[in-house]
């Protein structure tokens, strides 16, 4: 059995310990919020990408710590970024159709179904690139950053490809419009009109 999947499967973190992340998360939240709208001057306040990057550290922070047993963020590996992303799952709010619900490949199913609901990939693409920055800014190396391992890059993909097909929507690569070329400068019009 997948290591992951069996940590994931038996009750390692109790409720109270899962009610205590989103606690966390929550009042994580709020506290950061409110500590700089109230700085008064513009050059104190994060932006809000900056204070998201902020709340989701403390996040996974809060994860390692209550982890069974707890982890240190020098051990943490990718695996343990894996077995975060499928926690995360339990929060989801994207209804991702299984291959036996009849609503499977449709975008907007006409009725509801009891399909889970899950992150949807685009939030965990973005919930792991602010959480990679963090790591690098918190003192950790790039070649050592959990949050760029392949598995996790494969795992989003999968994830993505997965939600692809399950809601009948297509993740393609949009591409770039090309800004159209300049046109060339005006000349004057040379008049022969004699003096």
């Amino acid at each position: 059995m997948d290591p992951i999947l069996g940590f994931m499967g038996t009750t390692n973190m109790s409720h109270n310990t899962n009610l205590m992340i989103a606690a966390a998360a929550t009042t994580t939240t709020t506290s950061s919020s409110s500590s700089y709208s109230s700085g008064g001057s513009g050059t104190n306040q994060l932006s809000r990408y900056e204070n998201q990057k902020r709340r989701d550290w403390n996040t996974f922070g809060q994860y390692l710590r209550n982890h069974r047993p707890p982890l240190s963020l020098s051990r943490c590996s990718g695996a343990h970024v894996l077995e975060f992303l499928r926690y995360l799952d339990q929060f989801g709010k994207t209804k991702v159709h299984t291959h036996l619900c009849p609503f499977f490949g449709h975008p907007n199913p006409p009725a509801p179904c009891a399909c889970p609901l899950r992150q949807a990939w685009g939030s965990l693409d973005a919930l792991i690139g602010r959480l990679r920055a963090a790591f690098e800014e918190n003192g950790g190396s790039p070649e050592t950053n959990p949050f760029g391992a392949r598995a996790v890059r494969l795992y989003l993909r999968e994830v993505r490809d997965s939600q692809a097909k399950a809601r009948g929507i297509s993740y393609e690569k949009k591409k770039r419009k090309r800004p159209p070329p300049p046109l060339p400068p005006a000349q004057p019009a040379i008049s022969s009109s004699p003096n």
